[in-house]
């Protein structure tokens, strides 16, 4: 059976000679793709095993590569010499398997064995000895990912996230809090940062095009405390078409390298109905959402503890399991007060009953810490280091980390706004 390819190299000096070696009985080429677009459709029609790829192809970047390989096709790099600048830059793109137009032989082998899948290549990552990324002076660990995540109605997610971020960094853990809230980032408001340009999109820019590693992703990241940095989020709504699944998963996979735990603010909807819509690949503007809550290790669900904020708490963890089916969440109440009546017991023992998870936190209402906080740019740890909320948050950041409660750092560290 003939191999399927679809041959897009932007006009480069080679591609008569390409086309010459593909034309063979082995080979059946489907289209010859004149841009990127034309490419990805040709894709989403699944009429194509193999596509060949040069760094000649304008707007080629890492992006496309993992759409391509999401619909099935094996991406290969097609250039003139091996070891080349134009094989590296395709490297760091994601591709992995490279061809010569001029060695039909070697052509031959490593497409039909791209089409038969036995290449093994994982066209989502590539690989690092190809162009190591140079380190920063700390020694690179591997750090946890938590996913502070809850359902439709405020909650209370990017305090909560801010809280943790701030009471790990507190304990001298070096961590990284990542806005990642697609229908409109609190991150920079809460901090007062001037949010006008986003870190997160910065170091999404610099995946797609390969250049992310982490003295880049350093830059981008906003240093509010020694051991706190932010990678602030969208500055409008409407940019979420940035935040692609691919790029976010290469940011985050670069953040563990840098931290040792990256704390995540993720939007609140996990629908997925614009697949419906569209006969060919979609725009998922939760996809960002959904890559976090799969990349990470941990999700804290954060729900309130009136009778509205706790149905609508166990229908996310429902849609969550559904969602992400391997999750491993934990369950935060957040706003509990005496006012409604109930004790922290027994609004812990309806969850529990309702769900069956067990080892469920509370965290009480503070408005007062909160709006000092707030209207002072501080997180609740230097605004109100003594505060219920404050010593709450960090218990819980405590229990998250596998630490001792006790082992808070000495003193609130002072903010440096850059």
């Amino acid at each position: 059976m003939a191999t399927s390819v679809l041959v897009a190299v932007g006009g480069a000096s080679f591609e008569a000679e390409l086309l010459d070696a593909l034309d063979k009985p082995s080979f059946q080429v489907v289209r010859r793709c004149v841009d990127v677009p034309d490419l990805l459709t040709a894709a989403d029609l699944q009429t194509a095993q193999v596509a060949v790829v040069s760094a000649h192809l304008r707007s080629l970047d890492r992006s496309v590569v993992a759409r391509l390989h999401d619909d099935g096709v094996t991406v290969v790099g097609a250039t003139a010499e091996t070891s080349s600048a134009d094989e590296a830059a395709l490297r760091r793109l994601g591709v992995q398997l490279f061809v010569s137009p001029d060695d039909v032989a070697t052509l031959a082998e490593i497409l039909e064995s791209a089409a038969s899948g036995s290449a093994g290549q994982d066209q989502s990552t590539y690989d690092d000895t190809a162009a190591e990324p140079p380190a920063l002076n700390a020694p690179t660990v591997v750090g946890r990912l938590i996913a502070v995540w809850g359902g439709a109605g405020a909650p209370g997610r990017s305090v909560v996230a801010m809280g943790l971020s701030a009471e790990l960094a507190r304990r001298r853990l070096d961590t990284i809090l990542v806005d990642a809230d697609v229908y409109g980032g609190a991150s920079a408001a809460l901090l007062g940062l001037i949010d006008e340009s986003s870190g997160l999109l910065a170091a999404a820019r610099a995946a797609n095009v390969g250049t992310l590693d982490l003295p880049t992703l350093a830059h981008h990241a906003r240093t509010v405390s020694p051991h706190l940095r932010v990678l602030t989020g969208l500055p409008r709504a409407d940019r979420w078409t940035e935040l692609k699944p691919a790029l976010i998963r290469e940011v985050l996979a670069t953040c563990r390298a840098l931290a040792a735990f990256t704390v995540v603010d993720c939007g609140f909807s996990l629908e997925t109905d614009e697949e419906i819509s569209y006969d060919v690949g979609a725009p998922r503007r939760n996809g960002a959402t959904l890559e976090v809550l799969q990349e990470a290790d941990l999700v804290v669900v954060v729900g309130a503890a009136d009778p509205l904020g706790l149905g609508r708490l166990i229908r996310a963890l429902h849609e969550l399991s559904t969602a992400v089916p391997a999750v491993t969440a934990h369950v935060v109440i957040n706003r509990v007060r005496d006012t409604l009546g109930w004790s922290e017991a027994d609004i812990t023992a309806t969850v529990t009953r309702a769900t069956g998870l067990d080892g469920i936190s509370t965290l009480p209402e503070d408005r007062h810490a909160c709006d000092k906080a707030m209207v002072h740019g501080r997180t609740l740890s230097e605004a109100a280091p003594d505060a219920r909320l404050t010593r709450s948050l960090g218990a819980l950041a405590a229990q998250l980390a596998g630490l001792p409660d006790s082992a808070r750092r000495r003193g609130a560290s002072r903010f440096v706004r850059r």
